[in-house]
């Protein structure tokens, strides 16, 4: 049986940002990455678009509704065992209360707060970005 090695997987993140507060997951230890922080988000279903798959991941990982309210550069990453491209969405919450449902714990941070986390490698191009946005917007 031969598998495909390193197939291009397009994954979507959500950067959550609420009161000026942004919140960030931390893998679980069944997780590949495990102990890292991430931006919450998932694998983009067949037929569905980048924009769906945010919303319904971040449903399901978060019991949450959220609303898009922007995109930032996609990002590609290589793991020993498979290739992403990680897209990324500034969201606010719509409606609900977060929940942990995957992920070990969720927490709020600051802007500065997010650059001392320990990124999974996919997310911490995404962060310096969105970090970057922000401090031009101040």
């Amino acid at each position: 049986m031969s598998s495909t090695t390193n197939e291009l997987i397009q994954v979507t993140c959500a950067i959550i940002v609420d009161n000026g507060r942004i919140l960030a997951a931390l893998r679980s230890r069944q997780m590949s990455q495990s102990w890292k922080w991430e931006f919450p988000g998932g694998k983009i279903d067949k037929g569905e678009t980048a924009e769906e798959c945010v919303i319904r991941e971040i449903k399901e990982e978060l019991n949450i509704l959220i609303t898009v309210s922007e995109s930032l550069t996609p990002t590609i990453h290589s793991y020993p065992d498979k290739t992403i491209e990680l897209i990324p969405f500034i969201c606010s919450i719509k409606e609900g209360t977060v929940t942990a449902v995957e992920h070990e714990k969720v927490s709020w941070f600051s802007l500065e707060e997010l650059k001392s986390l320990n990124w999974a490698d996919a997310d911490l191009p995404v962060m310096e970005e969105f970090v970057k946005r922000q401090v031009v917007k101040v």
